[in-house]
């Protein structure tokens, strides 16, 4: 059996920097809330594309479902933020379940599409249902209660921030103990070579569905937090781009090790409105030239310098 790796110092200092960061710097909130959410929503992409090698364009549809199904029902059934949250994860579980049928056999191709297909298919259903959902305008009006029935969500962020915090610790933890436990060693050696996997005895198909499943559950989560820290849902969570965005904090972070999320999370966001608040027309050219550079010099080399020559000066 694999004894789980224990935790490292630098890892409990960089949980108590993140918990106390709304406390020490109460006029960023509302960024490290969305640090917060982003970071949640990679790792769940983590599990599937770092740990299993399950290449998704679609991980919006379980981000949107949670978003969508917490929001309705703060607003017609109860504004509990925690039973929303739950409820938001288990709409996403389930529908993770579903889709996990359609993904466990046929090429990366054949995912990429499927998973697309089932985001688009549900933006298309929110927006049809205007009566439900609000359609293109949004389900607005989502006032939530107060957290465990004592802390209230503020204008400037800070128990939605502790909130979206404390359920990112919590989730992080129950995935860092998935990955490293027994279930975990078999999804990277389904990752590594799927056919070998099956050769010893791996029950591929399972646990790929498993995974699928869990990690649906992560996205609805964090789709829920966005909806009960804004206070509104709208089609964007399903689109394409909030896919490719999470696809892109990845590359900044990298895969395979959870904190990836979290270190794209962080740098990406915070280059994203420190760009856009200086060139709001033309951010994205910079962000895209930041990843260009990123893949082509590499992360490691381009976090330090002096290994930009590597031997006989070739870079």
């Amino acid at each position: 059996m694999k004894v789980p790796r224990r935790w490292a110092w630098w890892e409990y200092a960089l949980w108590a920097l993140l918990l106390a960061s709304p406390l020490v710097l109460p006029e960023r909130a509302l960024i490290i809330n969305e640090i917060a959410i982003v970071a949640l929503f990679a790792v769940s992409l983590d599990l599937i594309l770092g740990f299993t090698g399950i290449v998704s364009l679609g991980h919006a549809a379980f981000f949107g479902m949670g978003a969508y199904v917490a929001a309705l029902l703060a607003k017609h059934v109860n504004p509990d933020p925690l039973l929303g949250l739950a409820a938001g994860m288990a709409a996403a579980t389930a529908l993770g379940a579903v889709c996990s049928l359609s993904i466990m056999r046929g090429s990366d191709l054949t995912r990429l599409m499927v998973t697309l297909g089932v985001a688009l298919i549900l933006a298309e259903l929110a927006n049809k249902l205007d009566w439900l959902t609000g359609g293109a305008d949004g389900l607005q009006g989502v006032v939530m209660g107060p957290v465990l029935g004592r802390f209230e969500f503020d204008l400037y962020g800070q128990t939605a921030a502790w909130y979206s915090l404390t359920t990112l610790l919590v989730l992080f933890v129950l995935a860092r103990r998935l990955v490293q436990s027994p279930f975990g060693a078999t999804l990277k050696a389904i990752r590594d070579n799927r056919l070998r996997a099956m050769a010893i005895g791996i029950p591929v198909t399972q646990r790929i569905a498993v995974i699928y499943t869990v990690a649906a559950g992560i996205a609805g989560a964090a789709g829920a937090l966005l909806a009960q820290t804004s206070g509104f849902a709208s089609l964007d969570v399903f689109e394409m781009r909030r896919s490719a965005d999470v696809m892109l904090v990845l590359v900044v972070g990298g895969t395979g090790w959870l904190y990836g999320g979290v270190a794209g999370a962080l740098v990406f966001t915070l280059l994203q409105n420190f760009i856009s608040s200086i060139t709001p027309q033309y951010w994205t050219f910079w962000i895209g030239l930041f990843l260009v550079v990123l893949v082509l010099v590499g992360r490691e080399r381009l976090l330090k310098p002096w290994t930009w020559f590597g031997r006989g000066g070739k870079a």
